[in-house]
């Protein structure tokens, strides 16, 4: 455990920069399945977002741990009503942080004022690894991270926990978002348990349809169990929401405030 603790303390700030490079590089020098161009002009639009976020998140990450400690410490949750081993307990902690996550995806889609900030992220057109970052930061905020101390007084998950979530989580979001071939075998081998990026991909889908399913983010058996797994051949797929189409649409200004705009969605008629 001491050298999880010591992997976990790198600074975060570190570790997604050091991805972004890798994956965003890997996109520069080898082929892709979609073909984009302005690529420099979109990582800067995009990383403007992960800025703002790291400015406001200093306090406010201070704040999440000290209340999981705080619940910790009273031993309220699920998990205290159990003795286990520390490696099963985090384990299954990492697991409950990506199953609260899950439910609180669905109703990001679903509740309208967390749509409105949840679009932001499936507004982008064009996604490649820089697209981790495109989350509006009061979602951030005010919804997952608020989501992950509901969980942890449901569950009685803890910080450590929470840590080797967000270090796998950082993992998945660039492998799932990062414009890269990748071989076929994972969707029917690690795919029946974990999230591939074909899979997710499939969730930025234009049309609504597919919008609206896999919103699982480490481990696909939620969509899985709960009816909510879609499948479609990559070369069929189309990124991003009809109305932020343009431009204009695609910046970080008018995407930082449209939340506050009235935006139709457009439907599909699937049903």
């Amino acid at each position: 455990m001491e050298l999880l603790e010591k992997i976990l303390s790198i600074n975060s700030n570190y570790i997604v920069i050091g991805l972004l490079v890798f994956f965003f590089t890997m996109e520069q020098i080898t082929s892709n399945p979609f073909s984009f161009k302005k690529r420099g002009g979109h990582l800067f639009q995009n990383m403007l977002f992960q800025i703002i976020l790291v400015l406001l998140n200093i306090s406010v990450v201070v704040l999440q741990v000290y209340l999981i400690e705080w619940l910790n410490e009273r031993r309220i949750g699920l998990l205290f009503l159990v003795e286990l081993p520390i490696w099963v307990k985090l384990i299954l902690g990492v697991m409950l942080y990506d199953f609260t996550t899950y439910w609180i995806h669905i109703a990001a889609h679903k509740v309208p004022i967390m749509w409105r900030l949840h679009r932001v992220h499936h507004s982008d057109t064009s996604m490649d690894s820089s697209t981790t970052f495109r989350f509006h930061p009061l979602e951030m905020i005010l919804v997952y991270e608020v989501g992950n101390v509901i969980c942890a007084g449901v569950f009685g998950t803890d910080v450590l926990a929470l840590g080797l979530y967000y270090f796998i989580l950082n993992i998945f979001l660039f492998l799932e978002h990062s414009n890269l071939h990748y071989p076929n075998w994972l969707n029917k081998s690690l795919g029946l348990f974990f999230v591939t990026p074909d899979q997710h991909r499939v969730h930025h889908q234009q049309d609504q349809y597919y919008t609206d399913s896999n919103f699982a983010d480490i481990f696909i058996i939620w969509d899985r169990i709960f009816g909510t797994y879609k499948t479609l051949p990559v070369e069929k797929m189309k990124y991003g929401l009809a109305e932020f189409e343009g431009t204009k649409k695609q910046g970080f200004l008018f995407l930082m405030i449209s939340p506050f705009i009235n935006i139709k969605r457009i439907k599909s008629d699937k049903t």
